[in-house]
């Protein structure tokens, strides 16, 4: 499969979660755009599995996204991603957090951004898609079902 990055895209009401090694993290209600890189072995296959997860449930939690999508209150709305051999979900990020406010610390364990989970009060198709466009990307778009 494909390697690339993605915005994986949930809603959820207002609530606390706990999150490994964040421990407890409020999250307001609305929805939240998960960025991530798929450049490992499996490449987008990432992706298929954190969908997986939001279905079933039965998966102990690996990544921070883990947790909320093993949470009844979140639920996935859709994901974008596009193929690329670039690490370019820092920059992906960056330009989603221009009209996004950050939960802090989320999905960066692995670089300095101080987010990689996104929050909006309305939906942020258009901007997820004006920010892949920006990096030269056109993403595609899928829901649990397609």
């Amino acid at each position: 499969m494909d390697k690339g990055i993605y915005c994986l895209v949930v809603k959820n009401p207002a609530c606390t979660v706990e999150v490994g090694a964040l421990g407890p993290v409020s999250f307001a209600a609305g929805w939240h755009g998960y960025i991530g890189s798929a450049l490992g072995p499996g490449g987008l296959v990432r992706l298929e599995r954190h969908l997986r997860l939001a279905e079933h449930r039965d998966k102990r939690p690996k990544w921070h996204i883990d947790y909320l999508l093993s949470d009844l209150r979140f639920s996935v709305a859709y994901a974008m991603s596009a193929p690329t051999a670039e690490r370019l979900e820092c920059r992906l990020a960056a330009l989603l957090a221009q009209g996004g406010t950050g939960v802090d610390r989320f999905g960066c364990s692995d670089c300095d951004c101080p987010s990689h989970l996104l929050h909006w009060h309305r939906d942020p198709k258009k901007e997820i898609i004006a920010a892949f466009s920006s990096l030269g990307l056109t993403p595609g778009t899928r829901t649990r079902d397609t």
